[in-house]
């Protein structure tokens, strides 16, 4: 595994003691790290995922929109950060690794180091009531 610029090092050290559900995606598109607290609505621990590709995310989690259309990757927030390099937002439904349906608010952002460099994207999410 190549190594991570310090920024990305430092967020996922952050993001490990956030009480928040957070997912970090580097440039090249692939998840790198979720914290503990995403595990819970996930299903899975981290360790047991590993990386992922955005186009795989959709996939494994079965995101779709409220009404049950699918999202593809570039649809999802962290597509749209990572992509278009500008923040979004979303309410999705999506089926955690313990088969249970939820639905959540996404939050993404991309993020940028010095010199312009384009570093991947930070989600941050939540659980709400069903619609």
């Amino acid at each position: 595994m190549p190594q991570q610029p310090v920024e990305l090092i430092l967020l996922r050290q952050l993001a490990s003691y956030l009480t928040v559900p957070v997912f970090l995606a580097g440039e090249d598109e692939n998840l790198l790290y979720y914290n503990e607290a995403a595990e819970a609505l996930l299903g899975r621990e981290f360790e047991e995922v590993g990386e992922l590709p955005l186009a795989k995310l959709s996939d494994v989690f079965g995101i779709t929109a409220e009404d049950g259309s699918p999202l593809p990757p570039e649809a999802i927030p962290l597509g749209i950060a990572l992509r278009k390099q500008r923040p979004a937002h979303l309410r999705v439904k999506f089926k955690a690794l313990d088969g249970i349906e939820r639905h959540i608010e996404v939050t993404a952002f991309p993020l940028g180091g010095r010199g312009d460099r384009h570093l991947g994207a930070v989600a941050i999410f939540w659980e709400i009531d069903k619609p």
